[in-house]
């Protein structure tokens, strides 16, 4: 069976109460499920230990993480999570950072032992889309993973993951009707099945074939 870890990222803080964030790990877990995917679930701000955190790294066929957007940038207890997981997860998720002493300007990056893996990100904003896309507005055309995120990839292809396409949500606090909600919530499921089925299929195809008398 494919094997599926999904992180919450999100958490409480000031008008935040972390609660769509927690129903993105819903959505992904009941829907992930569904298609034959087993699954593990890490919601950040409960709490964690290093160790068993690594071993779900290892365990995994892909990654889930579902995080809100703070200040253009991860919450801080997932960037803390991030960074204590993998300083910690040496030996078992990279093994160095890919270079030689003999020419340390190439290959950095390489030491990853995730590879074959892959990872998706989903972010929220209250940013409205346009912020991202109307050239002289905020991000000046930069998309979410070109910009904000760009530094969360380059860790995960450091440890060896590869990307699958992620979700963002715009517009989600002074915006997030009930038709828009709605559609979320479609186009997202829709997303998952689109990412994902292939990989159960590939996963089956690489099953060993039980020996027949």
């Amino acid at each position: 069976m494919a094997k599926i870890f999904i992180i919450n990222g999100g958490q409480a803080f000031n008008e935040s109460k972390g609660l769509f964030n927690k129903l993105l790990t819903e959505w992904s877990g009941h829907s992930l499920t569904e298609l034959g995917f087993e699954i593990r679930t890490t919601h950040v701000e409960e709490g964690y230990e290093i160790e068993r955190e690594i071993e779900n790294f290892v365990w995994a066929d892909a990654i889930i993480v579902h995080t809100p957007i703070w200040w253009f940038q991860l919450p801080y207890k997932l960037k803390e999570y991030i960074d204590v997981v993998f300083q910690h997860g040496r030996g078992k998720i990279y093994k160095s950072d890919g270079r030689t002493r003999t020419n340390p300007e190439i290959d950095y990056g390489t030491g990853g032992l995730l590879t074959g893996k892959k990872y998706m990100i989903t972010s929220s904003w209250n940013a409205p889309e346009g912020a991202f896309t109307i050239e002289n507005e905020l991000m000046d055309q930069t998309t979410v993973d070109d910009g904000v995120l760009f530094g969360v990839h380059i860790a995960m292809k450091f440890v060896g993951l590869s990307k699958l396409d992620g979700f963002h949500f715009y517009d989600i606090v002074k915006g997030l009707t009930p038709q828009r909600f709605s559609e979320y919530h479609k186009n997202y499921i829709s997303h998952l099945k689109q990412i994902f089925q292939p990989l159960m299929k590939s996963n089956k195809k690489s099953e060993p074939v039980a020996d027949r008398a």
